[in-house]
């Protein structure tokens, strides 16, 4: 049988596994296993799945993944994220929508040590909607500045999205780290500017906040020190080129470790839960990267991804069209489907031909990492859609996605500006020390 056709029939397979519940990580080893045998050899692929297992799990590059989740493991019970939204609430709160302006800021900068647009998006559902709800504001723009700002915790570095597509298209992970700064601001604005639009149209939505005095005001700006220290340690570190990845993410870990401590937040019951928080997304994550390492072999021998992109290549098609159709489809499976899935399944089909089209894959990454974004906000399966919906459980699912709408449209108007301003994202990594 044509390689190639063994490469659809295994992809449709695979879709198969998964509409059955089958975990993804241990769906695509299967399905590469069973694809690789065929194609070469049954000796070759059993080598591929004993040795593929022990390569990722020793790899000592990998390790940057579980230090990166302990670091946000630590900033999560630390506090942090209720301290910079106190201070940020002081400054902005009494202005209309300054609530939900503060939260999409608080977001922003918590987003910068925990790595996880989960921990953001219940950490502000649980710090930030009592105030919103205590104020008046209506609940379509009280839930939906919380999920929508929750989703910058995989935009703004650090972001185990970028780390795992760095790991799958050998790309530096440093520089998608330093590449996501401008972009997270970006979008950060966008989301202001959004709130500030619907407010301006409705200002019932959002009535204004209390006001504080500047001697409030100004005491407020030291609670955020722990957010600041550590962003500047890691970031900083990884733009000077003081750290590596790895190095990095000991740092941080390190780093969160001491800062919990010194805010006294540091129980035995914390640290066993950030410990086993760790372990568990880790071992999720490893089974993942495993499963599509033995994935892509199959591919490769299918020959799917190559002719793919030979194929588009002799057609003739528009690149910026063939883009624009890449973030279509990656919205339309971010309904159905958890975004990181979408990535680990696609990246080795779509890649190769993303190269081909002559686009930056440092660029790519940080596109990916924003539609990967809008898969945690759109019906029926958005994840941080669902976390604010367990905190507010007298707020209806559809005024929560009602109220995600537009937060979804800046979005994508990001996306536009990414598209035809590629320096946004690639600006800061080219003034990187090499």
């Amino acid at each position: 049988m044509d390689p190639k056709v063994v490469g659809i029939i295994g992809i449709i397979f695979l879709f198969i596994l998964m509409a059955l519940r089958m975990q993804i990580g241990f769906s695509m080893a299967l399905v590469g296993f069973l694809g690789f045998v065929y194609l070469v050899s049954f000796k070759s692929g059993f080598s591929l799945l004993g040795m593929e297992p022990f390569k990722s799990a020793s790899s000592y590059g990998l390790t940057v993944i579980p230090l990166f989740i302990l670091m946000g493991q630590f900033a999560f019970h630390s506090g942090m994220g209720v301290e910079i939204y106190q201070t940020i609430y002081k400054w902005i709160g009494f202005l209309p929508g300054g609530l939900s302006m503060a939260t999409i800021v608080a977001c922003a900068g918590f987003a910068a040590i925990s790595g996880s647009s989960l921990a953001t998006a219940a950490t502000f559902g649980m710090v930030a909607l009592p105030e919103m709800k205590r104020f008046k504001y209506k609940d379509s723009l009280s839930t939906g500045c919380i999920a929508a700002g929750g989703t910058l915790g995989i935009l703004i570095p650090p972001s185990t999205v970028m780390i795992i597509y760095g790991i799958l298209t050998q790309q530096p992970i440093a520089t998608l780290f330093i590449a996501g700064i401008l972009p997270g601001l970006l979008l950060t604005g966008l989301f202001i500017i959004t709130i500030f639009i619907i407010t301006k149209i409705n200002p019932h939505l959002a009535p204004p906040g209390p006001k504080f005095d500047i001697n409030e005001k100004i005491i407020s700006l030291k609670n955020p020190w722990g957010i600041i220290c550590l962003f500047l340690l890691v970031i900083g570190g990884l733009y000077t080129g003081w750290f590596s990845p790895t190095e990095a993410a000991g740092v941080g870990a390190f780093g969160a470790f001491i800062i919990t401590l010194i805010k006294r937040k540091l129980t035995w019951k914390n640290l066993n839960e950030s410990l086993l928080e760790t372990t568990k997304t880790t071992a999720m994550v490893f089974a993942i990267l495993i499963g599509a390492s033995i994935f892509g072999f199959f591919l490769t021998v299918s020959q799917i991804p190559e002719s793919l992109s030979t194929w588009i290549i002799e057609i003739g098609v528009n690149k910026y069209f063939v883009i624009s159709l890449i973030i279509l489809l990656y919205i339309i499976l971010g309904c159905f489907m958890e975004g990181l899935a979408i990535m680990i399944l696609t990246i080795p089909v779509i890649y190769p031909v993303v190269l081909k089209m002559g686009f930056d894959p440092i660029w790519f990454g940080i596109i990916i990492t924003l539609v990967m974004e809008m898969s945690l906000i759109t019906p029926p399966v958005g994840v941080n859609v669902f976390i604010i919906s367990g905190i507010a459980k007298d707020v209806p699912m559809y005024t929560i996605f009602r109220g995600i709408v537009p937060f979804f449209f800046a979005m994508l108007v990001c996306i536009i500006f990414l598209i035809f301003f590629p320096e946004i994202a690639l600006f800061l990594p080219n003034t990187m020390v090499k």
